[in-house]
């Protein structure tokens, strides 16, 4: 897939998210561009807090990211 090979390469686009409590970090994509990350991103922080996660900060990243993706 073409994500992946971006990702590789080390120009996806992440969202690094962290949360107090649970007290996790959160990596969320790989995506092909900066615009679709940000298309994308309230239904995951919708998640977050649907599911009870507090203080959740982010931050949008240009990297390679493998396993884990969650800490």
């Amino acid at each position: 897939m073409i994500r992946n090979f971006g990702n590789k390469l080390g120009l996806a686009w992440w969202a690094k998210i962290e949360t107090e409590n649970p007290n996790t970090t959160y990596w969320y994509g790989p995506f092909l561009t900066k615009k679709s990350l940000k298309d994308n991103m309230s239904s995951f922080m919708k998640d977050l807090t649907d599911e009870g996660s507090t203080e959740i900060k982010h931050s949008l990243v240009r990297c390679k990211k493998d396993e884990p993706l969650t800490f």
